[in-house]
Parts: structure tokens; sequence; C-alpha cells
């Protein structure tokens, strides 16, 4: 971490370790419970978006999912890839493959984004 390591922030880091998927807000307030309020939590997870630690997804039921970054700085975050929501279990996981689309020439692409519901293996 780029800043001050704080109880708040290494017990949400722990979360999204330990869960192995995007969580939301929501779901990462049920797993500290009680340990912070919600604007710690949030605040948390944004200058973990902004430190290059995790990124923020925003479903397609409008609501956002924080995931850990692999490989990624402040400067440059490399999320070029899909994601895939249960719809039985809620589960949100970052699907590996890139996205590669062709956009006309002067076009510059800066950021993909896009969901896949269905249900995962656990849950089929």
């Amino acid at each position: 971490m780029k800043r001050r390591s704080t109880p708040a922030k290494k017990a949400v880091i722990e979360v999204l370790k330990s869960s192995g998927t995007a969580l939301s807000q929501e779901m990462i307030e049920a797993k500290v419970a009680g340990k912070m309020d919600r604007v710690t939590i949030y605040r948390v997870l944004n200058s973990f978006c902004e430190d290059g630690i995790t990124h923020r997804i925003l479903s397609d039921e409008g609501k956002y999912y924080f995931a850990l970054c692999l490989d990624c700085e402040e400067d440059k975050h490399d999320h070029e890839h899909f994601h895939f929501r249960c719809v039985s279990c809620q589960k949100v996981e970052c699907l590996p493959q890139p996205v590669i689309v062709n956009l006309p020439q002067g076009y510059k692409q800066q950021n993909t984004t896009g969901w896949v519901t269905g249900y995962c293996n656990n849950c089929n």
C-alpha cells in the first residue's frame, strides 16, 4: 500500500483476498461486521482504486463491485475483460480473456467493461 496502513485497510484487503471474487460494499460490510462504518469502507475502497490495488466494476444491476487488481499500478490499469455474475449465488468474478474491440481509425479506447450473467459451476 502506498498510503498509511490502517486496521480498516488491513481488514478490507483481507476480506477481498480471502473471498477470491469481486465483492460489493455491502458484502464487505457484512464480512467486517461492526469493525468499521460504511463511510470508512467507502473511503478505503476508493483509495484502493486510486492506488491500483482494486478495480471498481459497475454491474448490470447498477451496483459497484470491487476486485483485487493483478499487475496494476496507480497510473496504468489493465481491466480489458468481462465479468461474470451468477444469478443464483451472486458471485462475481473477472473472466481472464482480454476483450479486443476494433475501433474505427482515429478512435482511442480507454476502457472496456461488460457482463456475462448466468449460473456458476457451483450453482449450475
